[in-house]
């Protein structure tokens, strides 16, 4: 049993260090993908971007200046 329980030990803390890993280096690469163009964008639906001021086509709202300083 005692046997049983170390092995059980061993194999998660590996998959946890492996998963842990793996996450990281998918993240940081889909953030950059998913990171949209245009300089303005909806705050109700950032999905909706302009290169110029204007309206949301969504919902009417005004566009805003996305912040590039980070």
């Amino acid at each position: 049993m005692r046997r049983y329980i170390i092995v059980l030990a061993a194999i998660i803390s590996t998959l946890s260090f492996v998963a842990c890993n793996t996450s990281t280096n998918k993240n940081s690469k889909a953030t950059e993908a998913a990171k949209p163009k245009g300089k303005y964008y909806c705050t109700m639906h950032p999905e909706v971007t302009s290169d110029k001021p204007g309206t949301c086509s969504k919902c009417g709202m005004d566009l805003v200046e996305r912040d590039t300083t980070k």
